[in-house]
């Protein structure tokens, strides 16, 4: 099996249950805070190991309690993170996450010392990188780097996996290197809009055959109750989400995308399967509440639910209950 990659953010996430989600300017009470690690780089590096994937990641950390915390739990999923920076500058990654219950969440992130990584960092993250490996990334550390470790990647024959996430201002050579674009409704959308196409008429499921060849990458779209769409063979095809009680949706969308690369550094790599394995794999996280924590081991899927099928995107769906990340 191929090595994944993962270069990105690691955060220290401040968790919060409220009855509703705050509307702007209003006061809602909370639970108490609890603290657990996250940031989207180390969740689906996470997610890759938890899939039986190997791994190594690439990001950085303070010098601080959190940040220990965090690479502890790397180390329990036998993620190699030797090249996780510790910095004596910067506190280690924050995000203040809301959740309704309804499962739903509102995030906000401090980034902390993943604005501190650097282009040395990423070089020496990815010094092993080589053909038929696969290689994770966000945008929640700065663009610059991950345009850096794309065209690393890519020239050594790796499969380059972007998660467009959070969606970005601008998309000024960030695709050139990317083989495969995972991103939710909203963020098709966006890149849509930057790619000039805002007067489109359609959706998601629109978008994902029409921007493929402005942009370049294939693209799996992940569209909660919908599921996730994507283009195999000229045509649109659909992995239904699988029916759950949701209790938090936070790192579900990471955890779709973990599995995903993992199952496409097997020996085969086929996108409806990891489609597949992705759908159940997050749809067992939102039964959990937090995101590292609530990312399923590999071995817990069998006895989980059966798998969906991939299908013809039917141009009129039934939504069943929520699963499949936004």
């Amino acid at each position: 099996m191929s090595t994944v990659f993962v270069v990105g953010s690691l955060n220290i996430d401040q968790n919060i249950r409220v009855r509703s989600l705050p509307r702007a300017g209003e006061t809602v009470r909370g639970s108490d805070a609890t603290f657990s690690p996250g940031g989207k780089g180390g969740n689906q590096a996470v997610a890759a190991a938890r899939a039986g994937g190997t791994v190594k990641f690439a990001g950085a950390v303070g010098d601080d309690a959190h940040g220990r915390r965090i690479l502890e739990v790397l180390s329990e999923a036998s993620i190699d993170a030797s090249h996780v920076r510790v910095s004596g500058t910067a506190a280690t990654g924050t995000a203040i996450i809301a959740v309704d219950d309804q499962g739903e969440n509102q995030i906000i992130v401090s980034p902390g010392a993943n604005s501190g990584l650097t282009a040395a960092d990423v070089d020496a993250g990815l010094a092993a990188v080589q053909a038929g490996d696969v290689l994770v990334l966000q945008l929640e550390i700065p663009t610059e780097l991950v345009r850096q470790a794309a065209r690393t990647a890519k020239s050594r024959g790796a499969f380059v996996i972007l998660n467009a996430a959070p969606a970005p201002r601008q998309i000024d050579g960030l695709l050139d290197d990317v083989d495969l674009l995972v991103v939710n409704e909203q963020e098709i959308q966006v890149l849509a809009d930057l790619a000039g196409l805002a007067g489109m008429p359609g959706n998601h499921r629109n978008l994902v055959q029409t921007l493929p060849p402005v942009l370049g990458p294939a693209i799996v779209c992940t569209a909660g109750a919908e599921g996730s769409f994507t283009v195999l063979d000229g045509s649109l095809a659909h992995v239904p989400a699988a029916k759950v009680d949701a209790r938090d949706t936070t790192g579900a969308g990471d955890t779709f995308v973990g599995y995903l690369a993992a199952s496409l550094a097997g020996s085969h790599r086929d996108l409806s399967a990891a489609m597949v394995h992705a759908t159940r794999s997050s749809a067992l996280a939102v039964t959990r509440t937090g995101a590292m924590e609530s990312i399923p081991w590999a071995n817990e899927l069998p006895a989980f639910a059966p798998n969906p099928t991939p299908n013809p995107a039917n141009p009129n769906p039934t939504n069943p209950s929520p699963v499949v990340p936004n």
